[in-house]
């Protein structure tokens, strides 16, 4: 055994394997935690709006615009003097029929009607629009 002893000063080195696992640990009881301390988001993309009670006194005649999922928009005159729903290409066309329809019928107040599945940007900016037009009188269909 004196070869051994007479290489590297008499004490052999053995090289360390060993992983030290404490800091994971440590990390992984942690993230643990903040897990299990904040509740999940059940779904947050919907809103719970409150529900519309009906109106004493609905408008007898009033301007009609659907606003449907696919983007299409369609404008009519419902009540009394019904003037079928005519379907509009875009936004632009749409405004002008509504602007011919508020000058031939100053009175009429405009009901905006938006599919559940119809972007809400696209209802609030048709109520911005009408609203821009002159037409006081501007609400949301429900059922």
């Amino acid at each position: 055994m004196a070869f051994s002893s007479s290489m590297r000063g008499g004490r052999r080195s053995k090289l360390k394997s060993e992983i030290n696992v404490v800091p994971y640990i440590d990390v992984m009881l942690v993230l643990l935690i903040i897990f299990m301390a904040v509740p999940a988001n059940e779904t947050p993309n919907v809103v719970n709006l409150p529900n519309a009670e009906k109106s004493a006194l609905p408008p007898d005649t009033y301007i009609h615009i659907t606003v449907k999922p696919d983007a299409t928009l369609a404008i009519g005159v419902s009540g009394k003097e019904t003037v079928a729903a005519e379907t509009m290409p875009d936004r632009a066309a749409l405004l002008s029929r509504l602007r011919e329809l508020h000058e031939s019928n100053p009175d009429y107040p405009v009901m905006i009607a938006g599919d559940r599945d119809s972007k809400y940007a696209d209802v609030i900016e048709l109520i911005s629009e009408s609203k821009k037009l002159g037409i006081n009188r501007v609400g949301l269909a429900t059922k």
